[in-house]
């Protein structure tokens, strides 16, 4: 596959990230592990040391000069991130430590009070840990039953599986948008207008799409969606919970303490509004206020812009992992054009250990992930203990997927010698 020119998204971008010009053992350092975390652009690194700096105090607390200040960064990044995910108001955003907790937080809060025995709750067999565990949490205490979709021959979502689990019993389905080990995208509008047909509440994990297309919650119409600040140029400690404005006020805290009350006696409290009833204790200031910055940042370049890019990037990694003997990739096929899929992909080689290989391949100075990428029941479904992962995004380039590749042919080559 030829490319005429390199696309020049990447050229811009990358003097932006510091971290991406140093070596690995010698090597130019090329990190392909983007769906485990993304790495942080000045403009975020400098939001982070300016507060500290310059404004540190608490929030919500303070009439005096640092206080205000602090409290006006704070709260401006929810006013980012609602308008980046186009919820309806503000108060549908919540800061959470990561999207983990978001969802823990419905599931306490909304699913532990409000399921019955023999309620239904619809997953997949791919969800991320982060996204079955608390459900098992939720089932075992109401007696509520799971049930979960599996995958097309093409190892995508059964859309018409799915059709055929919903029932008057389902009360909550919660998938992922983009899966981060199939690379697969989920039908979530379709998903929403299905479920709702039955009454059932649709929560949806974002992680690995918040960071790489626009994203509308309004259009997708779920009643929830999280996403973690460390996946799209944030640092870690930070996530966002959305909601329905109505169903967030109708849910109790999830934790209590300071800054979710309103009133506060001996033996009982009365609640603060939203979003402040979600978020007890001193919050994630910093750490919000870089996931605004981080905001700022994939708005200016733009997420269609974005998008488009790597798609380009998935159609060249597709077509030259096909070039590589043994390889098996997991997931859809893109289109021609990349589309389709998420910029990832998930591998064996044969009989080489994913661990194996990617520990030859960080002698080359390039960076991926191997093991079950916390998804253990997928790879236990697949028939695989687990998988070498490469995942994209915009900063890399076409060049650095010709080192990944180069050094994976060699890995390949060598443990074919010694396997014989």
């Amino acid at each position: 596959m030829t490319i005429a020119t390199e696309k020049p998204l990447a050229i811009k971008v990358r003097a932006d990230f510091p971290i991406l010009h140093q070596e690995i053992h010698g090597k130019p350092l090329v990190y392909l592990d983007n769906a485990a975390t993304s790495q942080k652009p000045t403009a975020v690194l400098d939001a982070i040391q300016d507060y500290y700096r310059l404004d540190n105090s608490n929030v919500h607390r303070g009439v005096h000069t640092l206080s205000v200040r602090a409290t006006d960064a704070y709260e401006g990044a929810r006013d980012k991130v609602a308008a980046f995910v186009n919820a309806e108001c503000r108060q549908e955003i919540v800061f959470t430590r990561n999207a983990t907790e978001a969802i823990n937080l419905v599931a306490y809060s909304w699913a532990m009070s409000t399921l019955q025995p023999g309620d239904e709750i619809i997953l997949t067999v791919f969800e991320h840990h982060s996204n079955l565990i608390p459900w098992q949490f939720v089932a075992q205490r109401t007696g509520a039953v799971l049930k979960f979709v599996e995958l097309t021959e093409t190892e995508e979502f059964n859309f018409e599986q799915f059709k055929s689990l919903l029932s008057d019993q389902t009360k909550l389905v919660s998938v992922v948008h983009v899966s981060n080990t199939l690379g697969c995208i989920n039908p979530v509008e379709e998903i929403c207008t299905e479920a709702h047909r039955y009454g059932a509440r649709v929560l949806i994990d974002a992680c690995q799409s918040a960071p790489h297309m626009p994203l509308d919650v309004q259009a997708i119409d779920c009643d929830w969606l999280v996403a973690s600040g460390h996946k799209m140029c944030g640092p870690t400690g930070i996530g966002f919970l959305y909601g329905k404005l109505d169903l967030l006020r109708s849910m109790p805290p999830f934790l209590g303490g300071g800054e979710m009350i309103a009133d506060v006696f001996l033996d009982h409290a009365t609640y603060a509004d939203l979003p402040h009833k979600f978020e007890a204790g001193t919050p994630a200031i910093a750490e919000a206020i870089a996931l605004g910055a981080a905001v700022d940042y994939l708005t200016e370049i733009g997420m269609d812009k974005i998008h488009a890019y790597e798609e380009e990037l998935t159609a060249y990694l597709f077509h030259e992992l096909e070039q590589v003997p043994t390889i098996r990739v997991y997931g859809p096929k893109p289109k021609q054009d990349g589309s389709g899929r998420a910029a990832l992909a998930s591998f064996t080689a044969g009989d080489v250990h994913p661990h194996d290989l990617s520990t030859i391949l960080d002698q080359a100075g390039v960076a991926i992930r191997a093991g079950h990428h916390c998804t253990q029941p997928l790879h236990r479904f697949l028939g695989a203990q687990s998988t070498a992962r490469a995942s994209l995004y915009f900063y890399n380039t076409y060049e650095e997927i010709d080192v990944f590749i180069a050094a994976l042919k060699e890995a390949v080559d060598f443990f074919g010698s010694i396997f014989g």
